[in-house]
């Protein structure tokens, strides 16, 4: 029973996390509302809402920042982990699509693996090995569409992509002691507060210039649906970790890619290319094997 519900919860929080990226995208191409402001309005809003429900529980929210090694800490996974994910992953949808953007994330991984075996002086499995030239092999054929005569992305939106998949892996990495420490919600709660703060600090005069955006109420409520879903899908995805194991919390994280390719087409009549859409499952396969042969490695180590 508890099984079936994690497998519930990782795919209606894949699919709601997939169905995020293309209104990200329809609010970037259908208005003027920038990068900045939108991010600045969603960390700050979802992270604060998060704190507020948080302190409402009891949960002593400033107790981390009382701390130097922990506000520290905090920091550098707003900035760099929080803020970087998600701008990176908006700048991603506007150089190419929704598709593209949430495809690259799963590079992630490999970005894991080849940190860990520089930090270790070792090399990796020949297992994840495969696994690796599977994925960049997927991936060259998404970026060409099958052809040597030229990128089918642009530069930018292969900067922005590749950018996605580290800070991905930085985010998946870096906060793992904070989240130990002092739970999940509340270290992504400051993530998300922190990384808003400061863009807004960042972009003070823009954000003062745009404000008047929030008056049309159709840019305004995707925007807060952007919120409301992602957080939920958020949510979703760390409830599901109790219940299945992460080979299957992978697996099914396809559903993101999925939905994102789905919505676009039928909102945007976005349609990849035949070798793009087989480069999309053979990366999706590559991640798939990286992620069992991971599984298989740390359990023989621990056997």
């Amino acid at each position: 029973m508890n099984r079936a519900k994690g497998i519930f919860m990782i795919i209606i929080g894949a699919m709601m996390w997939g169905a995020t990226g293309p209104m990200m995208e329809w609010i970037l191409s259908t208005s003027e509302m920038s990068i900045s402001f939108m991010l600045i309005v969603r960390l700050i809003v979802a992270g604060g809402a998060i704190l507020i429900v948080l302190k409402m529980k009891g949960v002593k929210v400033m107790r981390p920042l009382r701390f130097k090694v922990w506000s520290r800490q905090m920091v550098l996974f707003g900035i760099f982990g929080m803020l970087g994910v998600q701008y990176s992953f908006a700048g991603a949808i506007e150089s190419s699509n929704a598709v593209i953007a949430t495809l690259f994330q799963f590079l992630a991984p490999i970005y894991i693996i080849l940190f860990v075996s520089l930090r270790q002086k070792a090399k990796p499995p020949a297992a994840q090995v495969i696994g690796m030239i599977v994925t960049m092999v997927g991936l060259f054929l998404l970026l060409t569409n099958g052809t040597l005569s030229g990128f089918a992305l642009s530069k930018s939106a292969v900067f922005w992509g590749l950018t996605v998949g580290f800070t991905f892996a930085f985010y998946t990495l870096y906060p793992v002691r904070l989240m130990n420490e002092w739970g999940v919600l509340l270290s992504v709660g400051w993530g998300m507060l922190i990384g808003g703060v400061t863009l807004f600090i960042l972009n003070i005069f823009k954000f003062g210039s745009q404000v008047k955006l929030l008056s049309e109420w159709n840019v305004t409520g995707m925007l807060f649906l952007v919120i409301i879903i992602g957080t939920v899908a958020f949510v979703l995805f760390l409830g599901s970790m109790k219940y299945i194991s992460p080979i299957e919390t992978s697996i099914l994280s396809s559903f993101e890619p999925l939905t994102a390719m789905i919505v676009s087409v039928f909102w945007f009549g976005s349609v990849l290319g035949y070798w793009q859409i087989a480069g999309s499952i053979i990366m999706l396969l590559g991640i798939t094997g990286l992620s069992v042969a991971g599984s298989r490695i740390k359990e023989a180590r621990e056997e």
